[in-house]
């Protein structure tokens, strides 16, 4: 299951995985390059966890929980373009094994997220 955050950000809760929102992807267009951090850094919660540079400008991605990074998408060296294909998917960002997985239950539900993005389209 996906929990997401407000700055557009979403975590898998049962594998680790977090990525950006595809709302995310498509507002910030042709991604060219991700900066990501090395496996075993430790984050904590709304830390700046790497930066995403595109066509349009860089922005920074935020650790949606607290904890180590175990894995990252070494796909995304030589192809940054598959966070635009499949933002939520293949274009997964790094893998966090959670140091407080509590923090999992401040997160927004699918529904929630969606709501939220109506709410900011207002």
């Amino acid at each position: 299951m996906k929990k997401y955050t407000k700055s557009h950000e979403w975590v898998d809760t049962e594998t680790g995985l977090v990525g950006i929102t595809n709302h995310a992807q498509e507002e910030l267009g042709d991604i060219v390059y991700v900066d990501l951090p090395e496996t075993g850094t430790e984050v904590n919660k709304g830390d700046v966890l790497l930066s995403i540079e595109s066509v349009k400008a860089a922005s920074d991605v935020y650790a949606p929980v607290s904890g180590k990074i175990v894995e990252i998408n070494s796909e995304l060296d030589s192809s940054p373009e598959l966070v635009n294909e499949d933002a939520e998917g293949k274009g997964w960002l790094v893998k966090i094994e959670f140091s407080n997985p509590s923090e999992l239950e401040e997160l927004l539900s699918e529904e929630e997220y969606k709501k939220f993005l109506e709410s900011e389209g207002e």
